[in-house]
């Protein structure tokens, strides 16, 4: 299982015909202490690139970017009462939905891990 990463900040992991969708480290990191998610709905269909939800912090609230399309199977609702697992698993058991992927190709346009980290590098400037 690898992780691939949208440009909006928010990561895909594969497990054979489902996939895990979060926030990354450094998204956690930007927002501060985490206090509610929008969690998407059983059945409800995500298209990469579109808003699937949004997640709100005591700084500010921001929109969650699907990577990948795909039909929701489950959605993390351990996050409904603790919202902070993102903070502080933001890349395991902080994960936010689970869907079944309806094209793995769009898997191509995300960034690894690597192009994912130069990415950030590059933001700093």
């Amino acid at each position: 299982m690898t992780f691939k990463f949208h440009k909006e900040h928010t990561w895909v992991k594969v497990d054979g015909d489902e996939a895990f969708i979060g926030i990354t480290d450094y998204a956690q990191e930007e927002l501060g202490e985490i206090v509610y998610v929008d969690l998407p709905e059983t059945d409800d269909e995500l298209i990469a690139g579109d808003e699937f939800g949004q997640i709100e912090s005591t700084k500010t609230t921001s929109e969650l970017i699907a990577p990948v399309s795909g039909d929701v199977i489950e959605s993390n609702t351990d996050l409904e009462d603790e919202p902070t697992l993102i903070n502080d698993f933001p890349e395991n058991r902080g994960w936010i939905t689970k869907i079944t992927p309806s094209d793995l190709s769009e898997l191509d346009e995300l960034m690894s891990e690597e192009e994912y980290q130069e990415f950030l590098e590059n933001l700093d400037e």
